[in-house]
């Protein structure tokens, strides 16, 4: 009896393992073959879920026909999704290119590097080349050379200051109490126009900065080591017809000289020998004056052009100076 009971037990546990067998061998089939069996695809990309069928993911030699046809094994799991390790932030896209042959690229470089990255991987050759077309035209555009940071208010000002080398131009036409004279407009596009031509000169050695909220019709600014260095004030009042006006001025070389004269900032130079002497310039038909606090080199060249002047217009003995 005993040899009988040892032989059933055998005889179950033989049949136990048969039936388990199959159950395996299912598991692994269904790792290997793909889903060539299937017409429809779950995929979970990075826990980004996508629905879509087996006909879309084949149309290009890429790795999501290679899992189709179970040239490359994935995970699946107890609910049938298939498991990509990737993130799925740009997988739509892939899809949509997929399905239309064609997509919107974005238009920001990182992005439209990181769907590149992604085209790469999937070996979806047709998006990568997309990719590639498009960043090249990125580079082909023309770019802005110059960028100018407009003031908007004070803090953001003395941010802006604190750094070595900066040129600032304030022009404020609406600061004006008074009429202009008839070449002030003029002199004052002069002074915008000069604005933009050192800009370019000096880009990547000065910072020029506009400030259009200013006290000031038109002044210029130069900043070193993170104060003020020298001022070029633009306006006069002159006194015609019995009233008062204002009159803008445009001492090209003056405000040239300055520009020039931030330059001894670059790399250091302010601070070797001689460096203040360099900055001791006068000009002809200029009024300067200098604050200083702490020696020389504290001083701030403020320079008017003529700050109250006559008009030259009026006749002999009508001629007066305004002063404040």
């Amino acid at each position: 009896m005993s040899a009988e009971a040892s032989v059933g037990s055998h005889a179950a546990d033989s049949a136990q393992s048969a039936n388990s067998q199959p159950a395996f061998h299912n598991s692994d089939e269904l790792r290997n073959r793909g889903l060539l069996g299937s017409k429809y695809v779950k995929l979970n990309v990075g826990g980004s879920l996508h629905y879509t069928t087996v006909q879309t993911l084949s149309k290009e030699d890429s790795l999501l026909r290679s899992i189709c046809n179970g040239g490359t094994e994935v995970s699946i799991d107890s609910e049938g999704w298939v498991i990509l390790d990737r993130c799925g932030r740009h997988f739509g896209l892939v899809l949509n290119f997929l399905r239309d042959g064609s997509v919107p690229l974005p238009e920001d470089h990182k992005e439209l590097d990181e769907v590149l990255k992604e085209a790469q991987y999937y070996r979806v050759q047709g998006l990568a080349q997309l990719c590639i077309g498009a960043m090249q035209k990125q580079k082909d555009v023309f770019e802005t050379v110059c960028r100018i940071p407009m003031i908007t208010s004070a803090k953001e000002e003395q941010k802006i200051m604190a750094s070595c080398k900066k040129s600032k131009l304030q022009n404020n036409r609406g600061n004006n109490k008074y009429s202009y004279t008839s070449n002030s407009d003029d002199n004052l596009l002069k002074n915008i126009e000069l604005f933009d031509k050192l800009v370019l000169r000096f880009n990547g050695r000065v910072l020029f900065v506009k400030d259009v909220l200013g006290d000031e019709i038109c002044c210029w600014s130069f900043y070193g080591e993170g104060r003020k260095i020298a001022e070029v004030c633009c306006t006069s009042i002159v006194y015609a017809t019995e009233k008062k006006q204002t009159k803008v001025e445009f001492p090209e070389a003056r405000i040239f000289e300055e520009t020039l004269n931030i330059l001894i900032y670059e790399n250091g130079r302010w601070s070797g020998p001689g460096g203040l002497h360099l900055l001791d310039a006068r000009g002809s038909g200029a009024s300067l004056d200098e604050e200083g606090a702490t020696g020389g080199e504290r001083r701030v060249r403020r320079i008017h052009v003529r700050r109250h002047i006559m008009h030259d217009e009026r006749g002999p003995g009508q001629q007066t100076v305004y002063k404040d």
